[in-house]
Order: C-alpha cells, then structure tokens, then sequence
C-alpha cells in the first residue's frame, strides 16, 4: 500500500498510519463498532504509540500477553468503549493473519482476483462479519485503489459511487456529516418498524 490520504480518525498523524499501514487499517475497521468512527480509526496509532512502534505487527501483537494487551487498550483515554474484548479481538484478527498470511495483512487483498473472492477472505477474518466484510471492501477500492473485477457488487449498498453510507466515503469533514446523517436516518427507520 502506497501512502494514501485517509480521513477517518481525523488527527494527521493517526490518518497517515491508516493511509501506509494495511493492518492499521483492518484493525480500525475491526475497531469501528459502539464508538464514534474517529475513535474507532485512532485506535490503531494510539496502539503503536503505547508499544512504542511506529506502525502494527501482527506477530509482536499475536505473540504479546493477553493480559498486557489488554491493559495497553485499557489506559486512559481507553482505546475503545470495550477495550478488553478489543484486544482479545485485535489478537485473534492477528494471529489469524500470522497463520493464513504470514502476518502480512495486504496479503489478504494482493492476489485476488474477484471482489467476490476478496468478500470471502474478509469474512474469514475474526471479527468480520457481512457488514463489516463489505465496508472494508468498499474502503479498499474507493481509498486505496484495490479493485478487483466486481469490487463494487461484492461491497453490496457500500460499494456505488456518490453515496455517503461508511467509513469508505469519508474524504473529508463535509463526507463525514453526509455519512453522519445517512447512519442516523437508517437509526431512525428502524426504531419505526414493529
């Protein structure tokens, strides 16, 4: 992965990690569920920082003591609303990429050939489900130039053009209130169903 702008945790130096570091970015995606997406998104340079790196390894992160990661998540201001159970999760996510990609998180995109193929993969990853699986899609093709053929089916509703529904359409401050609203419509419809 090149250096690419990302705008997600809105804080320069956080964004740069996510832009050059592919595990930054999956363990952010991983992050981002029951907390504000800027928080979510900082989580990964807050993680270096505390283990003293300037970006994330997935083996030094699989190999480190449970108990210990999970107070590094734990220190003021917490990683995430959860931070124990995000560190088991941020575990399991590396050790999986440590057995299945020799810890090399872009290696989950790199040979693919369809976007089907790389739903699949995303999925397999501990911690993502459907959802989750075709917003990273859609971030991957729309921000970081992966794109495989039919990139855009497999990321499902994330996937077109011009809508403003995750973390794959934030380019900027303006994005991120149109992705705001859109969240808080969906909110608001589905308090309405019985």
């Amino acid at each position: 992965m090149d250096d690419i702008t990302i705008h997600l945790a809105h804080q320069p130096e956080a964004d740069a990690l996510l832009g050059r570091s592919p595990l930054a970015a999956l363990t952010g995606m991983l992050l981002d569920q029951q907390v504000p997406m800027e928080w979510a998104f900082s989580g990964p340079y807050t993680i270096a920082r505390r283990l003293g790196t300037d970006d994330l390894d997935a083996h030094a992160i699989a190999a480190h003591d449970p108990e210990a990661f999970a107070a590094l998540l734990s220190e003021k201001p917490a990683v995430h609303r959860y931070p124990g159970s995000m560190a088991k999760r941020i575990q399991q996510l590396c050790a999986y990429l440590v057995e299945h990609y020799d810890g090399d998180a872009a290696a989950v995109w790199a040979d693919v050939d369809t976007g089907a193929e790389l739903l699949a993969r995303l999925k397999a990853l501990p911690g993502f489900g459907e959802q989750k699986a075709q917003i990273f899609l859609a971030l991957l093709g729309k921000r970081f130039g992966v794109r495989p053929e039919g990139w855009r089916e497999a990321a499902g509703g994330y996937g077109p053009a011009g809508v403003h529904r995750s973390a794959a359409d934030i380019t900027g401050p303006e994005s991120l209130a149109k992705v705001r609203a859109y969240k808080q419509e969906v909110k608001a419809a589905a308090k309405k169903k019985p």
